[in-house]
């Protein structure tokens, strides 16, 4: 009987915490809180991991929902084992995935995924409905941009700025010295990871100019891609006006090489570095980690 006396006192202590953690949410479902009662005077552990690792999820779905523009959808998934490590704020991994994310209403993801190490919560933050991390981590993650996603991003005024009024050397060798503007700029992805790009462009003697090349595409330490191995591609262009065409490229890709910085992917609290870069069909996939230094929007 003694026994039974402390395992139920100790199963409706469990039980007033839930409801507590409940209360400060409040975006958890009455079928959840009602779960987690039986579970509690049951003692069931299964049901005391749900509950901890749903009210989790929860939290950090909602706040991680916010950091995008736009999304189809962000799952969130949190795993502790035993359940009673939440408890003390220790939790054994967070993962999310996102399916159609639009951030900074600029760049298109077609998906992004993370999934970070242990964690140390800041169990203060945890009682009042937030998720605070100890100290920063890490997470392993992936981002994925199809190619129509790519060309949106070239439009987008935050991109734009950067291809107008050039003054590089290089950009300016068949003006005159007058800044030059790159335009209506397209990726092609292709195998054996190159890309071909094309542009126009205005000079003093000729407007419309096309730009076409085909590159190789790499990522400089970590936080850069950059265009490589540079080849002329002159289909299409009149042969009166490929020598000038040609003649633009190293001012073109001087300034792409130092414009697409993953500095823009960069989220609340979150900055992504790549390891490598995969074109696979019409789809660009970054592969790195993400220095988690507070949980975002916490």
């Amino acid at each position: 009987m003694l026994k039974f006396a402390c395992f139920a006192c100790d199963s409706i202590h469990l039980w007033q915490v839930r409801s507590y953690f409940v209360t400060n949410i409040g975006d958890l479902s009455e079928q959840v809180l009602t779960s987690s009662m039986l579970g509690g005077l049951l003692g069931s552990q299964s049901s005391s991991t749900d509950f901890g690792e749903n009210m989790l999820s929860s939290v950090a779905r909602q706040a991680i929902a916010q950091l995008f523009t736009r999304s189809e959808s962000v799952d969130v998934s949190v795993r502790c084992s035993p359940s009673s490590k939440i408890l003390q704020g220790i939790v054994d991994s967070f993962q999310m995935k996102g399916r159609g994310l639009v951030i900074k209403k600029m760049f298109e993801a077609a998906e992004m995924e993370f999934e970070t190490d242990a964690v140390s919560l800041d169990m203060s933050g945890l009682m009042g409905g937030k998720i605070r991390l100890k100290q920063a981590t890490h997470a392993i993650a992936t981002v994925t941009m199809t190619e129509s996603g790519i060309n949106k991003a070239f439009s987008a005024d935050l991109v734009e700025k950067h291809l107008r009024d050039v003054t590089s050397e290089e950009a300016t060798c068949m003006s005159g010295g007058d800044p030059v503007s790159f335009r209506d700029v397209q990726m092609e992805l292709l195998p054996a990871q190159r890309v071909k790009i094309s542009a126009k462009t205005d000079l003093p003697n000729k407007e419309n100019l096309p730009i076409q090349l085909s590159a190789e595409v790499a990522v400089e330490r970590r936080r850069r891609v950059v265009f490589t191995n540079i080849t002329f591609e002159p289909d299409g262009i009149p042969e009166e006006l490929q020598d000038l065409s040609e003649a633009m490229i190293p001012g073109f890709i001087g300034v792409l090489n130092k414009m697409v910085d993953l500095e823009r992917f960069d989220l609340d609290g979150v900055s992504l570095r790549v390891n490598q870069l995969d074109v696979k069909g019409k789809n660009l996939l970054f592969n790195g980690y993400a220095e988690i230094e507070h949980f975002p929007g916490m």
